[in-house]
Protein backbone atom coordinates (compact mmCIF):
# COMPACT_ATOMS: atom_id res chain seq x y z
CA UNK A 1 0.00 0.00 0.00
CA UNK A 2 1.84 3.38 -1.20
CA UNK A 3 1.38 6.70 0.97
CA UNK A 4 -1.42 8.07 -1.06
CA UNK A 5 -3.54 5.63 -0.80
CA UNK A 6 -2.86 5.23 3.39
CA UNK A 7 -3.79 8.58 3.64
CA UNK A 8 -7.36 8.60 1.62
CA UNK A 9 -7.81 5.34 3.72
CA UNK A 10 -7.43 7.34 6.76
CA UNK A 11 -9.45 10.65 5.61
CA UNK A 12 -12.01 8.21 4.92
CA UNK A 13 -12.03 6.63 8.22
CA UNK A 14 -11.79 10.00 10.24
CA UNK A 15 -15.04 10.98 7.89
CA UNK A 16 -16.61 7.86 9.02
CA UNK A 17 -16.39 8.59 12.57
CA UNK A 18 -17.04 12.64 12.61
CA UNK A 19 -20.21 11.21 10.76
CA UNK A 20 -21.25 9.18 13.12
CA UNK A 21 -20.44 11.52 16.06
CA UNK A 22 -22.69 13.98 14.23
CA UNK A 23 -25.57 11.74 13.60
CA UNK A 24 -25.37 10.70 17.22
CA UNK A 25 -25.65 13.84 18.48
CA UNK A 26 -28.50 14.86 16.01
CA UNK A 27 -30.68 12.19 17.43
CA UNK A 28 -29.70 13.01 21.09
CA UNK A 29 -30.85 16.33 20.52
CA UNK A 30 -33.77 15.16 18.96
CA UNK A 31 -34.61 12.61 21.27
CA UNK A 32 -34.89 15.47 24.21
CA UNK A 33 -38.91 15.86 24.81
CA UNK A 34 -39.78 19.66 24.30
CA UNK A 35 -42.39 20.89 26.95
CA UNK A 36 -43.71 23.90 25.34
CA UNK A 37 -46.69 22.75 24.14
CA UNK A 38 -47.32 20.95 26.86
CA UNK A 39 -47.17 24.12 29.44
CA UNK A 40 -48.99 26.37 26.75
CA UNK A 41 -52.09 23.92 26.08
CA UNK A 42 -52.44 22.59 29.95
CA UNK A 43 -50.94 25.57 32.22
CA UNK A 44 -53.90 27.65 32.31
CA UNK A 45 -55.35 24.53 34.42
CA UNK A 46 -52.80 24.80 37.17
CA UNK A 47 -53.43 27.21 40.25
CA UNK A 48 -51.83 28.86 43.06
CA UNK A 49 -53.28 28.37 46.54
CA UNK A 50 -52.88 30.73 49.87
CA UNK A 51 -54.56 29.79 52.89
CA UNK A 52 -54.94 31.66 55.74
CA UNK A 53 -54.59 30.29 59.31
CA UNK A 54 -54.83 30.85 62.33
CA UNK A 55 -54.06 29.08 66.05
CA UNK A 56 -50.27 27.62 64.75
CA UNK A 57 -47.17 29.36 65.60
CA UNK A 58 -43.87 28.07 64.17
CA UNK A 59 -43.18 26.43 67.80
CA UNK A 60 -39.94 25.88 69.01
CA UNK A 61 -38.74 23.74 66.37
CA UNK A 62 -38.63 26.77 64.01
CA UNK A 63 -36.94 29.49 65.60
CA UNK A 64 -36.66 32.28 63.67
CA UNK A 65 -39.30 31.40 61.07
CA UNK A 66 -42.30 33.69 60.25
CA UNK A 67 -45.52 32.10 59.82
CA UNK A 68 -45.62 33.43 56.14
CA UNK A 69 -42.02 33.11 55.36
CA UNK A 70 -41.65 30.10 52.39
CA UNK A 71 -39.53 27.85 54.09
CA UNK A 72 -42.11 27.65 57.08
CA UNK A 73 -44.45 25.55 55.08
CA UNK A 74 -41.65 23.16 54.03
CA UNK A 75 -40.69 22.82 57.78
CA UNK A 76 -44.20 22.16 58.58
CA UNK A 77 -44.57 19.79 56.44
CA UNK A 78 -41.56 17.68 55.75
CA UNK A 79 -39.30 18.34 58.85
CA UNK A 80 -39.77 16.47 62.30
CA UNK A 81 -40.11 18.68 65.40
CA UNK A 82 -41.02 19.15 68.60
CA UNK A 83 -44.87 19.88 69.35
CA UNK A 84 -46.32 23.31 68.52
CA UNK A 85 -47.47 25.67 71.14
CA UNK A 86 -50.84 26.92 69.26
CA UNK A 87 -50.72 30.90 69.39
CA UNK A 88 -53.09 33.17 67.46
CA UNK A 89 -51.68 34.16 64.43
CA UNK A 90 -54.43 35.39 61.73
CA UNK A 91 -51.84 36.24 59.34
CA UNK A 92 -50.09 32.98 59.32
CA UNK A 93 -50.31 31.91 55.39
CA UNK A 94 -49.48 28.40 53.88
CA UNK A 95 -48.54 28.86 49.87
CA UNK A 96 -49.10 25.65 47.87
CA UNK A 97 -50.49 24.85 44.19
CA UNK A 98 -53.81 22.46 42.68
CA UNK A 99 -55.48 22.42 39.26
CA UNK A 100 -58.71 22.19 37.93
CA UNK A 101 -60.34 19.09 37.18
CA UNK A 102 -63.93 20.14 36.35
CA UNK A 103 -65.16 22.98 34.31
CA UNK A 104 -67.32 24.23 37.15
CA UNK A 105 -64.61 24.96 39.86
CA UNK A 106 -63.80 21.36 41.39
CA UNK A 107 -59.96 21.75 42.37
CA UNK A 108 -57.42 19.18 43.71
CA UNK A 109 -54.66 20.13 46.05
CA UNK A 110 -52.63 18.54 48.82
CA UNK A 111 -54.75 17.80 52.09
CA UNK A 112 -51.87 19.85 54.49
CA UNK A 113 -52.00 23.21 51.65
CA UNK A 114 -55.35 23.87 53.43
CA UNK A 115 -55.44 22.42 56.55
CA UNK A 116 -57.02 24.39 59.35
CA UNK A 117 -57.46 27.17 57.01
CA UNK A 118 -59.87 30.01 57.83
CA UNK A 119 -59.72 31.37 54.19
CA UNK A 120 -58.33 30.10 51.10
CA UNK A 121 -57.74 32.29 47.87
CA UNK A 122 -57.26 30.70 44.70
CA UNK A 123 -55.18 32.38 41.96
CA UNK A 124 -55.56 31.72 38.00
CA UNK A 125 -53.01 32.27 35.11
CA UNK A 126 -55.24 35.32 34.31
CA UNK A 127 -54.83 36.90 37.48
CA UNK A 128 -58.84 36.36 39.04
CA UNK A 129 -58.89 35.22 42.37
CA UNK A 130 -61.82 32.94 43.93
CA UNK A 131 -62.20 32.19 47.70
CA UNK A 132 -62.79 29.20 47.78
CA UNK A 133 -64.57 26.49 50.19
CA UNK A 134 -63.09 23.09 51.35
CA UNK A 135 -65.51 19.95 49.87
CA UNK A 136 -63.58 17.75 51.79
CA UNK A 137 -59.78 16.65 52.68
CA UNK A 138 -58.18 13.67 53.73
CA UNK A 139 -55.18 13.89 55.50
CA UNK A 140 -53.96 10.00 55.33
CA UNK A 141 -53.07 10.36 51.45
CA UNK A 142 -52.93 13.78 51.77
CA UNK A 143 -55.67 14.56 49.42
CA UNK A 144 -57.79 17.49 49.18
CA UNK A 145 -60.71 18.48 47.37
CA UNK A 146 -61.94 22.53 47.06
CA UNK A 147 -64.63 24.53 44.96
CA UNK A 148 -64.92 28.17 43.51
CA UNK A 149 -67.90 29.49 41.96
CA UNK A 150 -66.67 30.22 38.40
CA UNK A 151 -67.31 28.28 35.42
CA UNK A 152 -66.20 27.24 31.95
CA UNK A 153 -62.86 26.90 33.22
CA UNK A 154 -59.68 25.19 32.11
CA UNK A 155 -59.41 21.73 33.22
CA UNK A 156 -56.63 18.80 33.03
CA UNK A 157 -57.14 15.28 31.48
CA UNK A 158 -56.45 12.65 33.74
CA UNK A 159 -53.84 9.74 32.75
CA UNK A 160 -52.98 6.46 33.91
CA UNK A 161 -50.06 6.44 36.60
CA UNK A 162 -49.84 2.42 36.01
CA UNK A 163 -48.79 3.22 32.47
CA UNK A 164 -45.75 5.24 33.73
CA UNK A 165 -42.81 3.72 33.26
CA UNK A 166 -39.37 4.35 35.28
CA UNK A 167 -37.29 6.48 33.36
CA UNK A 168 -40.08 8.48 31.68
CA UNK A 169 -40.12 12.30 31.34
CA UNK A 170 -42.48 13.57 33.83
CA UNK A 171 -43.14 17.41 34.43
CA UNK A 172 -44.21 19.69 37.15
CA UNK A 173 -46.33 22.76 36.56
CA UNK A 174 -46.74 24.50 40.30
CA UNK A 175 -45.80 27.61 42.67
CA UNK A 176 -42.07 26.95 44.68
CA UNK A 177 -42.25 29.78 47.29
CA UNK A 178 -44.73 31.63 45.28
CA UNK A 179 -43.12 31.96 42.23
CA UNK A 180 -46.43 31.37 40.09
CA UNK A 181 -46.67 28.95 37.12
CA UNK A 182 -42.86 27.51 37.32
CA UNK A 183 -41.96 24.40 35.07
CA UNK A 184 -39.62 21.84 35.88
CA UNK A 185 -39.43 18.13 34.56
CA UNK A 186 -37.28 15.09 35.14
CA UNK A 187 -37.72 11.46 35.49
CA UNK A 188 -39.69 8.66 37.02
CA UNK A 189 -36.83 7.38 39.74
CA UNK A 190 -39.33 4.46 40.84
CA UNK A 191 -42.73 4.02 41.19
CA UNK A 192 -44.64 2.15 44.48
CA UNK A 193 -42.59 3.71 47.28
CA UNK A 194 -43.53 2.94 50.34
CA UNK A 195 -42.51 5.76 53.09
CA UNK A 196 -42.92 6.55 56.47
CA UNK A 197 -46.52 6.70 57.95
CA UNK A 198 -48.23 6.96 54.86
CA UNK A 199 -49.28 3.15 53.79
CA UNK A 200 -52.00 4.14 51.83
CA UNK A 201 -50.59 5.97 49.10
CA UNK A 202 -48.07 3.73 46.58
CA UNK A 203 -45.67 7.21 45.54
CA UNK A 204 -44.47 7.87 42.29
CA UNK A 205 -40.59 8.70 43.33
CA UNK A 206 -39.21 11.38 40.58
CA UNK A 207 -35.76 13.76 40.52
CA UNK A 208 -38.19 16.44 39.41
CA UNK A 209 -37.24 19.73 41.15
CA UNK A 210 -40.32 20.01 43.85
CA UNK A 211 -40.01 22.80 46.51
CA UNK A 212 -42.03 24.52 48.83
CA UNK A 213 -45.13 26.02 47.11
CA UNK A 214 -45.08 23.05 44.08
CA UNK A 215 -47.19 20.73 46.73
CA UNK A 216 -50.62 20.25 45.37
CA UNK A 217 -49.75 20.78 41.89
CA UNK A 218 -50.08 18.01 38.83
CA UNK A 219 -47.17 16.17 37.74
CA UNK A 220 -47.59 15.57 34.17
CA UNK A 221 -46.75 13.15 31.34
CA UNK A 222 -45.54 13.99 28.12
CA UNK A 223 -49.14 13.80 26.91
CA UNK A 224 -50.01 16.45 29.29
CA UNK A 225 -52.54 14.34 31.36
CA UNK A 226 -51.87 14.39 35.06
CA UNK A 227 -50.18 11.43 36.64
CA UNK A 228 -49.70 12.62 39.82
CA UNK A 229 -50.17 15.13 42.61
CA UNK A 230 -47.04 16.56 44.06
CA UNK A 231 -46.85 16.24 47.48
CA UNK A 232 -43.84 15.30 49.45
CA UNK A 233 -39.94 16.10 49.17
CA UNK A 234 -36.93 14.26 51.17
CA UNK A 235 -34.57 16.90 52.06
CA UNK A 236 -32.18 17.32 55.11
CA UNK A 237 -30.58 20.69 54.17
CA UNK A 238 -33.90 22.24 53.21
CA UNK A 239 -33.44 22.27 49.64
CA UNK A 240 -33.76 19.87 47.01
CA UNK A 241 -32.06 16.65 46.95
CA UNK A 242 -33.22 15.18 43.52
CA UNK A 243 -36.35 13.46 45.79
CA UNK A 244 -39.45 14.69 45.24
CA UNK A 245 -43.14 11.84 45.84
CA UNK A 246 -46.47 12.27 43.81
CA UNK A 247 -49.43 10.60 44.56
CA UNK A 248 -51.30 8.67 42.21
CA UNK A 249 -53.44 10.08 40.30
CA UNK A 250 -56.18 7.60 39.69
CA UNK A 251 -56.08 7.11 43.91
CA UNK A 252 -56.57 10.71 44.72
CA UNK A 253 -59.29 10.46 41.79
CA UNK A 254 -60.95 8.19 43.84
CA UNK A 255 -60.13 9.47 47.04
CA UNK A 256 -61.62 12.96 45.60
CA UNK A 257 -64.92 11.20 44.45
CA UNK A 258 -65.64 10.36 48.02
CA UNK A 259 -64.98 13.78 49.52
CA UNK A 260 -67.35 14.95 46.71
CA UNK A 261 -70.00 12.86 47.30
CA UNK A 262 -70.19 12.19 51.18
CA UNK A 263 -66.79 14.68 52.66
CA UNK A 264 -65.01 11.92 54.08
CA UNK A 265 -63.12 8.56 52.86
CA UNK A 266 -64.37 4.98 54.01
CA UNK A 267 -61.55 2.86 53.87
CA UNK A 268 -61.32 -0.92 54.05
CA UNK A 269 -59.56 -3.02 57.01
CA UNK A 270 -59.05 -6.79 58.55
CA UNK A 271 -57.48 -6.06 61.42
CA UNK A 272 -53.51 -7.90 61.03
CA UNK A 273 -50.33 -7.08 61.82
CA UNK A 274 -47.78 -7.62 59.16
CA UNK A 275 -43.91 -7.77 57.91
CA UNK A 276 -42.65 -8.42 54.92
CA UNK A 277 -41.54 -11.52 53.58
CA UNK A 278 -37.72 -12.23 53.44
CA UNK A 279 -35.84 -15.17 51.56
CA UNK A 280 -34.64 -16.59 55.17
CA UNK A 281 -38.44 -16.00 56.83
CA UNK A 282 -39.83 -17.47 53.21
CA UNK A 283 -37.51 -20.68 53.93
CA UNK A 284 -38.88 -21.43 57.40
CA UNK A 285 -42.13 -21.13 56.72
CA UNK A 286 -41.78 -23.13 53.36
CA UNK A 287 -42.79 -21.03 51.10
CA UNK A 288 -42.06 -21.28 47.07
CA UNK A 289 -40.49 -17.68 46.91
CA UNK A 290 -40.12 -14.68 49.12
CA UNK A 291 -43.76 -12.94 48.71
CA UNK A 292 -46.79 -11.52 50.62
CA UNK A 293 -47.52 -10.22 53.84
CA UNK A 294 -46.75 -12.39 57.04
CA UNK A 295 -49.37 -12.39 59.99
CA UNK A 296 -47.68 -11.46 62.64
CA UNK A 297 -50.72 -10.76 65.06
CA UNK A 298 -54.20 -10.99 64.58
CA UNK A 299 -56.49 -8.35 66.48
CA UNK A 300 -59.05 -10.26 68.47
CA UNK A 301 -62.51 -10.33 67.52
CA UNK A 302 -61.57 -8.20 64.08
CA UNK A 303 -62.76 -9.12 60.68
CA UNK A 304 -59.44 -11.04 59.92
CA UNK A 305 -59.86 -13.07 63.15
CA UNK A 306 -63.42 -14.04 61.84
CA UNK A 307 -62.46 -15.32 58.94
CA UNK A 308 -60.32 -17.68 60.38
CA UNK A 309 -56.89 -16.13 59.27
CA UNK A 310 -54.21 -17.33 61.84
CA UNK A 311 -50.49 -15.98 63.08
CA UNK A 312 -47.95 -16.90 60.64
CA UNK A 313 -50.11 -17.28 57.93
CA UNK A 314 -48.66 -15.26 54.55
CA UNK A 315 -51.31 -13.40 52.57
CA UNK A 316 -50.00 -13.62 48.52
CA UNK A 317 -53.74 -12.57 47.12
CA UNK A 318 -56.52 -10.12 48.21
CA UNK A 319 -59.59 -9.65 45.95
CA UNK A 320 -57.82 -10.97 42.99
CA UNK A 321 -54.47 -8.36 43.47
CA UNK A 322 -51.70 -9.51 43.96
CA UNK A 323 -49.58 -9.03 47.39
CA UNK A 324 -45.88 -9.01 46.18
CA UNK A 325 -44.29 -7.05 49.12
CA UNK A 326 -46.08 -6.59 52.74
CA UNK A 327 -46.55 -2.88 51.53
CA UNK A 328 -48.97 -3.68 49.18
CA UNK A 329 -51.67 -5.22 51.95
CA UNK A 330 -52.58 -2.15 53.54
CA UNK A 331 -53.25 0.01 49.61
CA UNK A 332 -55.32 -3.32 48.42
CA UNK A 333 -57.61 -3.50 51.64
CA UNK A 334 -58.07 0.00 52.13
CA UNK A 335 -59.29 0.15 48.55
CA UNK A 336 -62.05 -2.36 49.21
CA UNK A 337 -65.20 -1.33 50.23
CA UNK A 338 -65.90 -2.29 54.17
CA UNK A 339 -68.94 -4.48 54.41
CA UNK A 340 -67.92 -6.59 51.26
CA UNK A 341 -66.64 -10.16 50.95
CA UNK A 342 -63.80 -10.65 49.47
CA UNK A 343 -61.50 -13.77 48.60
CA UNK A 344 -57.94 -13.90 49.44
CA UNK A 345 -55.12 -16.48 49.25
CA UNK A 346 -52.46 -17.36 51.61
CA UNK A 347 -50.09 -19.79 52.50
CA UNK A 348 -50.44 -21.66 55.90
CA UNK A 349 -48.16 -24.87 56.75
CA UNK A 350 -46.42 -24.75 53.06
CA UNK A 351 -49.93 -25.14 51.64
CA UNK A 352 -51.66 -22.60 49.80
CA UNK A 353 -55.51 -22.14 50.70
CA UNK A 354 -58.07 -19.76 49.86
CA UNK A 355 -60.35 -17.64 52.06
CA UNK A 356 -63.22 -15.14 52.44
CA UNK A 357 -63.00 -12.69 54.72
CA UNK A 358 -65.77 -9.77 55.23
CA UNK A 359 -63.52 -6.35 54.65
CA UNK A 360 -64.87 -3.84 58.21
CA UNK A 361 -64.09 -0.48 58.20
CA UNK A 362 -60.44 1.67 58.92
CA UNK A 363 -60.89 4.40 61.50
CA UNK A 364 -58.10 6.35 63.33
CA UNK A 365 -59.26 4.90 66.22
CA UNK A 366 -59.13 1.46 64.72
CA UNK A 367 -55.93 -0.36 63.86
CA UNK A 368 -54.48 -3.58 64.72
CA UNK A 369 -54.85 -4.99 68.32
CA UNK A 370 -51.83 -7.03 68.70
CA UNK A 371 -51.87 -9.88 71.51
CA UNK A 372 -49.52 -9.12 74.17
CA UNK A 373 -47.00 -11.98 75.35
CA UNK A 374 -45.43 -13.79 78.60
CA UNK A 375 -41.99 -16.28 80.20
CA UNK A 376 -40.24 -19.63 81.23
CA UNK A 377 -36.99 -21.68 83.27
CA UNK A 378 -33.17 -21.99 81.90
CA UNK A 379 -32.98 -23.85 78.38
CA UNK A 380 -29.55 -23.64 76.65
CA UNK A 381 -29.65 -24.60 73.30
CA UNK A 382 -28.14 -23.62 69.71
CA UNK A 383 -29.67 -20.47 69.19
CA UNK A 384 -28.08 -18.95 71.92
CA UNK A 385 -31.20 -18.73 74.42
CA UNK A 386 -31.41 -18.98 77.92
CA UNK A 387 -35.64 -18.78 78.71
CA UNK A 388 -37.82 -18.49 81.68
CA UNK A 389 -41.70 -18.97 82.71
CA UNK A 390 -43.65 -16.34 83.14
CA UNK A 391 -45.01 -14.99 86.58
CA UNK A 392 -48.83 -14.86 87.02
CA UNK A 393 -48.02 -10.97 87.67
CA UNK A 394 -45.77 -10.93 84.38
CA UNK A 395 -48.74 -12.37 82.62
CA UNK A 396 -51.03 -10.18 83.57
CA UNK A 397 -48.51 -7.23 83.11
CA UNK A 398 -48.12 -7.89 79.56
CA UNK A 399 -51.33 -9.57 78.97
CA UNK A 400 -50.25 -12.80 77.45
CA UNK A 401 -51.29 -16.68 77.60
CA UNK A 402 -48.07 -18.58 76.72
CA UNK A 403 -44.36 -17.54 75.59
CA UNK A 404 -40.78 -17.84 77.12
CA UNK A 405 -39.21 -14.74 78.11
CA UNK A 406 -35.41 -14.65 77.01
CA UNK A 407 -32.94 -14.19 80.22
CA UNK A 408 -30.17 -14.54 78.20
CA UNK A 409 -28.56 -13.76 74.70
CA UNK A 410 -25.50 -15.46 73.17
CA UNK A 411 -24.16 -16.65 69.62
CA UNK A 412 -27.21 -16.63 67.26
CA UNK A 413 -29.35 -14.92 69.18
CA UNK A 414 -27.12 -11.78 69.49
CA UNK A 415 -26.40 -12.03 66.44
CA UNK A 416 -29.86 -11.69 65.30
CA UNK A 417 -30.62 -8.62 67.92
CA UNK A 418 -32.90 -10.84 70.51
CA UNK A 419 -32.84 -8.95 73.90
CA UNK A 420 -33.01 -9.96 77.60
CA UNK A 421 -37.01 -9.13 78.17
CA UNK A 422 -38.32 -10.33 74.85
CA UNK A 423 -41.03 -12.70 74.82
CA UNK A 424 -40.54 -15.78 72.45
CA UNK A 425 -44.27 -16.47 71.20
CA UNK A 426 -43.53 -19.52 68.83
CA UNK A 427 -41.15 -21.64 67.25
CA UNK A 428 -41.57 -21.76 63.22
CA UNK A 429 -40.37 -25.43 61.87
CA UNK A 430 -41.25 -26.94 58.21
CA UNK A 431 -43.98 -24.04 57.63
CA UNK A 432 -45.43 -24.88 61.03
CA UNK A 433 -46.02 -22.86 63.74
CA UNK A 434 -45.68 -23.97 67.56
CA UNK A 435 -46.86 -22.04 70.24
CA UNK A 436 -44.16 -22.40 73.04
CA UNK A 437 -45.65 -23.16 77.12
CA UNK A 438 -43.11 -24.64 78.36
CA UNK A 439 -39.28 -24.74 78.78
CA UNK A 440 -39.42 -28.79 77.61
CA UNK A 441 -41.56 -28.21 74.69
CA UNK A 442 -38.89 -25.69 73.48
CA UNK A 443 -35.83 -27.55 74.91
CA UNK A 444 -37.15 -30.74 72.10
CA UNK A 445 -37.90 -28.41 69.20
CA UNK A 446 -34.50 -26.32 69.97
CA UNK A 447 -32.69 -29.69 70.16
CA UNK A 448 -33.63 -31.09 66.66
CA UNK A 449 -32.28 -27.81 64.71
CA UNK A 450 -28.62 -28.28 63.32
CA UNK A 451 -25.99 -26.28 62.81
CA UNK A 452 -26.16 -23.97 60.32
CA UNK A 453 -30.06 -24.44 59.97
CA UNK A 454 -32.33 -21.14 59.58
CA UNK A 455 -34.71 -21.10 62.54
CA UNK A 456 -37.33 -18.61 62.74
CA UNK A 457 -38.98 -17.57 66.36
CA UNK A 458 -42.09 -15.07 66.71
CA UNK A 459 -41.11 -12.27 69.25
CA UNK A 460 -42.73 -10.02 71.47
CA UNK A 461 -41.36 -6.46 72.68
CA UNK A 462 -42.21 -3.66 73.61
CA UNK A 463 -46.63 -3.71 72.26
CA UNK A 464 -46.29 -5.64 68.96
CA UNK A 465 -44.69 -8.92 68.02
CA UNK A 466 -42.55 -9.66 64.27
CA UNK A 467 -40.85 -12.47 63.43
CA UNK A 468 -37.27 -13.15 63.92
CA UNK A 469 -34.67 -15.40 61.82
CA UNK A 470 -31.43 -16.96 63.15
CA UNK A 471 -28.99 -19.44 61.57
CA UNK A 472 -28.26 -21.70 64.88
CA UNK A 473 -24.94 -22.48 65.64
CA UNK A 474 -22.34 -20.78 67.72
Amino acid sequence: MNVGRLLRALVFALSCVFAASAACAAGSLIALPDFTQLVQRHGAAVVNISAAQAGKGAGPGFPGLAPDDPMFDFFRRFIPRKPEHPRIDPDNKSLGSGFIVSADGYILTNAHVIEGAEEIIVRLVDKREFRARVVGADARSDVALIKIDATDLPRLAIGDPDKLQVGEWVVAIGSPFGFDHSVTAGIVSAKGRSLPDENFVPFIQTDVAINPGNSGGPLFNLKGEVVGINSQIYSQTGGFMGLSFAIPINLAMEIQGQLKSSGRVQRGRIGVAIQEVTRALAETFALPRAEGALVSAVEPGGPAAKAGIEQGDVIVRFAGKAVEESSDLPRIVSTSRPGSQVNLALYRAGALREINIVVGEWTDEGGSRARRSERVQPAPNKLGLVLALPTPAQKRERNVEHGLVIERVQGAAARADLQVGDIVLAIVSGGRQIALKSVDGFARQAAEVKDGQLVTLLVHRGSGTSYVTLRAGD
